[in-house]
């Protein structure tokens, strides 16, 4: 069984900056690939970006690549999402996902826990 929390979010201006984390609790977390999604109002939930068991390889969705970042600290148990130069499309609620498996990517039928959600709002 894995927990996660994911602390964090908020309001910032188009163009800035803000990093998200996610805490995983249980013994899994080392050897389950992570993603994070996002769903927007009236919109489906999203791939944003995933990270395999070991860090070494990462995904991103088209509009996230070179603006977004994700990564790993497994002596954390804690996975990171560091998005720059937002733009008020990228408000949504952002959910940390972990996999039982070590190798996952943007299906979210892939992960099997989530974390309950932070709001990202970017102003215009």
């Amino acid at each position: 069984q894995v927990q996660l929390v994911e602390p964090g979010g908020g309001l910032v201006q188009a163009g800035g900056s803000l990093s998200l984390s996610c805490a995983a609790s249980g013994r899994r977390f080392s050897s389950s690939a992570m993603g994070w999604f996002r769903q927007a109002p009236g919109k489906e939930r999203e791939f944003v970006a995933c990270i395999t068991w070991t860090g070494g390889s990462t995904h991103y969705a088209d509009s996230m690549k070179g603006r977004f970042t994700i990564s790993r600290d497994n002596a954390k148990n804690t996975v990171y999402l560091q998005m720059n130069s937002l733009k008020p499309e990228d408000t949504a609620v952002y959910y940390c996902a972990a996999s039982r498996s070590r190798l996952a990517y943007g299906d979210p039928h892939d992960y099997d826990y989530w974390g309950q959600g932070t709001q990202v709002t970017v102003s215009s």
